[in-house]
């Protein structure tokens, strides 16, 4: 039962309106109006321009570029919250920032996903909403209820409504094999593998393919495309091994640098990924093709303000 004087409140900084809006649309009500700009020096000025006394405030941002910047951005707006007496404050972080160093991989490194965890605790978060992590364990960097979604649904309706035959899911390194997995058992496709070397940041070397993709119509499955090298090295490993086809799904499309050219000059097919990180609009179309996970958000955003289940999300069948 829904608390008498309970209201939901859904704001959204500078990084990715077109998400924000789409949630609201989602939940049949107005995003909340807040005063975002910045100083001469670059320095952030946060103000709600309505009162979230006694309110449950959900805050959506991505850690797109500028990546510092719109995380400062969230965390300033966490604390006008705060001070401004929200009753809870929920982060809904549709990319996860600094996701990928979840570990100390090399002496003297920092872990910075638990960085970024210790910060928004600090904040003052008291629930984070965030969708296909680098990894999952970064779920336990965190003391409070972390939420964590999965685009994996809906990129597997896109791809059987292309009626592709003869698929194969390929996983571009062991460490996505189960997702992968779930997503080939989903198609009703085979599976193969690629091991990947990382000589430095941003490099990658397909060394094998482990599965048969000789005729096949190949489904690459990450959770971020950031550079492209990854998956358009894996597209031409897989059409050298024969593979019919080369389509690529991933959640989060960062596409930095030379990610368009790189992408334009490969094999690939079409790239599929979701709006948790914006695409410019005059990127889209051609062989990248960008899908809402709005309704999935403004789902788990209202399942959580009434607080019922949020698992029922991640049923394959599950209809945002």
């Amino acid at each position: 039962m829904t608390d008498v004087g309970k209201r939901m409140m859904v704001f959204t900084g500078t990084s990715n309106p077109e998400l924000a809006e789409g949630v609201a649309e989602h939940l049949g009500i107005e995003l909340g109006n807040v005063k975002i700009k910045k100083f001469a020096n670059g320095e952030i000025y946060v103000r709600f321009l309505e009162s979230v006394r006694g309110a449950d405030v959900f805050l959506v941002m991505s850690s797109c570029s500028p990546v510092n910047a719109n995380l400062m951005e969230l965390m300033i707006m966490v604390d006008a919250a705060k001070r401004a007496s929200a009753r809870k404050i929920t982060a809904v972080v549709s990319h996860y920032p600094y996701a990928r160093q979840d570990k100390k991989s090399a002496a003297r490194e920092p872990i910075t996903a638990k960085l970024i965890a210790d910060i928004l605790t600090t904040a003052g978060v008291d629930r984070v909403i965030t969708m296909d992590l680098h990894q999952g364990q970064i779920q336990g960097f965190f003391n409070q209820s972390v939420n964590h979604l999965t685009a994996l649904p809906i990129l597997a309706d896109y791809i059987e409504s292309l009626n592709l035959e003869n698929l194969c899911v390929v996983s571009p390194d062991v460490g996505r094999v189960k997702v992968a997995k779930k997503l080939a058992d989903m198609l009703g496709g085979g599976l193969a593998i690629m091991h990947k070397g990382r000589p430095d940041h941003n490099v990658a070397e397909i060394t094998h393919v482990i599965g048969e993709v000789e005729g096949k119509t190949c489904i690459i499955t990450d959770d971020m495309i950031d550079t492209a090298g990854s998956v358009t090295e894996g597209a031409k490993s897989l059409v050298t091994k024969g593979a019919e086809a080369v389509y690529v799904v991933a959640t989060h499309g960062i596409f930095s640098g030379p990610a368009y050219d790189r992408i334009e000059a490969s094999p690939i097919k079409e790239v599929i990924v979701t709006n948790t990180v914006p695409v410019p609009e005059e990127k889209r179309g051609g062989c990248i093709r960008v899908l809402s996970v709005a309704p999935l958000f403004a789902h788990a955003i209202q399942n959580v303000y009434n607080n019922d289940s949020v698992s029922e999300l991640f049923d394959p069948d599950f209809q945002p």
